[in-house]
């Protein structure tokens, strides 16, 4: 279940290689995300759908046992006790398939990169890495 050498060209396409159940999280997380902010765009980048707003909003990915999301360093950092069940690293999250995945705490996350990355473009600052 994990992206292999498929070049995909949407979302919908990302998301219908996937097994019923995980397009069912998939389809809710994106549309959760949707909601969270309305005016970013899609896309797919790294092979992952992306959401774009002044630059990378967030990624997310599925795998054999969780669904990745990918919102960023700062956003790992600024919730990362609300985020301490879970498997993380630098700038991902993993949610288990096999638990309920925290869609409340996705919508927060989400919002807290759209204001970063509001804030960083009313400073006229790039989002890529100096």
């Amino acid at each position: 279940m994990v992206v292999g050498t498929d070049t995909f060209h949407s979302i919908d396409e990302y998301i219908t290689q996937f097994p019923d159940e995980v397009q069912e999280r998939l389809k809710t997380l994106r549309k959760v995300i949707k909601e969270a902010a309305p005016e970013a765009e899609e896309k797919i980048s790294y092979q992952m759908p992306t959401f774009v707003l002044y630059g990378n909003l967030v990624h997310f990915a599925a795998y054999k046992k969780h669904i990745g999301f990918y919102p960023t360093p700062n956003a790992i950092s600024a919730f990362e006790s609300a985020l301490s069940e879970y498997k993380c690293s630098k700038g991902a999250v993993q949610f288990p398939l096999n638990k309920p995945i925290p869609y409340e705490l996705i919508t927060e996350m989400v919002i807290f990169r759209v204001e970063e990355n509001k804030k960083k473009k009313a400073e006229g600052k790039s989002q890529k890495k100096k």
